[in-house]
């Protein structure tokens, strides 16, 4: 699709580049439908700005935008939101080390008619990400209760970032369709939850996952049922994964993760050791990754490889 570049697109450019001087932002993005003339863009933008990133996307609707000057970033998410294509814009440019988190962004998009340029927010980064995060939840919500799937990812995200008594931690909270996990668990140890009530295995609780944290530290995985309880600790995840197709450099915490939501109507939630992030994965896939906003982000590209046995994240 070729997206026009007209008058209206130009003032809104030249405005939008004003803003994020006057606003002292570290970037311009804008977001496409499709190409347009990559030089009048450049050029429409009078004021000095060192970041201009334009997103649409295919890779090949972003073709003569870096000899124009620009930051290209292809999306790959064809009708989708607009919120999910704007995040996904952000989370591309924070991969690519483009955008550093708790920076400013003036975005200028078609918020109201596809196809035409109508739109500039100013966005605060970590702020902007954490709301979208919560409007994504709101998806899932079919699969697993949403209040369910928020206690326990708000728990994943501080064990991501806060650790345990210095040390990071790793974990995997397997939610929802708890009968059809347990079958392709085995336990990996003692089990520190063994014997005790509902009420003290419950999510809700804050003991609880205080408690939580404590036992992350040792290997295995978390069984919650769709009401946040905590059926089992420290489980093995046995199911193959030869089928799946993850990121490079992700070892076989999220693989088991992302094959268990393949083989059941769960959804896992993933603490990465080595950097905090929170991924959740449904139906195989990776449906969304969380940072940990007071550490730097570093991602992987999407590329396909097997996780060899050394790694655990």
């Amino acid at each position: 699709m070729q997206q026009k570049f007209t008058k209206q697109f130009a003032a809104l450019a030249e405005m939008a580049g004003g803003l994020a001087v006057q606003c002292e932002a570290d970037a311009l993005l804008v977001l496409l439908d499709g190409s347009t003339d990559w030089e009048k863009l450049r050029e429409s933008i009078s004021h000095k700005i060192d970041k201009i990133i334009v997103a649409a996307d295919a890779e090949k609707d972003l073709d003569g935008a870096k000899e124009a000057g620009l930051i290209p970033i292809a999306l790959n998410k064809e009708k989708s939101p607009l919120l999910e294509r704007l995040q996904h814009a952000l989370l591309e440019a924070v991969a690519d080390e483009v955008l550093k988190n708790n920076c400013d962004v003036v975005a200028l998009y078609s918020g109201f008619e596809h196809g035409a340029i109508d739109s500039v927010s100013l966005i605060r980064l970590d702020d902007r990400m954490r709301r979208l995060t919560a409007r994504d939840l709101q998806r899932l919500e079919s699969s697993v209760p949403l209040r369910c799937l928020k206690v326990a990812i708000d728990l994943a995200v501080q064990i991501g970032r806060e650790g345990r008594e210095g040390k990071k931690v790793g974990t995997i909270l397997v939610v929802g369709d708890t009968r059809r996990v347990l079958q392709h668990c085995q336990d990996s140890g003692f089990d520190p939850l063994r014997g005790y009530n509902r009420r003290q295995r419950n999510l809700f609780d804050p003991k609880v996952r205080e408690d939580i944290k404590e036992i992350a530290q040792m290997d295995g995985a978390f069984v919650v049922s769709p009401d946040g309880i905590v059926e089992r600790s420290r489980q093995i995840i046995e199911v193959t994964h030869g089928n799946l197709a993850l990121s490079k450099g992700l070892g076989s915490r999220h693989w088991a993760g992302a094959a268990i939501t393949q083989r059941t109507r769960a959804i896992a939630i993933v603490v990465s050791q080595s950097t905090g992030t929170v991924r959740l994965f449904q139906n195989g896939e990776l449906v969304l990754r969380i940072e940990p906003m007071d550490q730097a982000v570093s991602w992987q590209e999407f590329n396909y490889e097997p996780p060899t046995a050394e790694s655990e994240d």
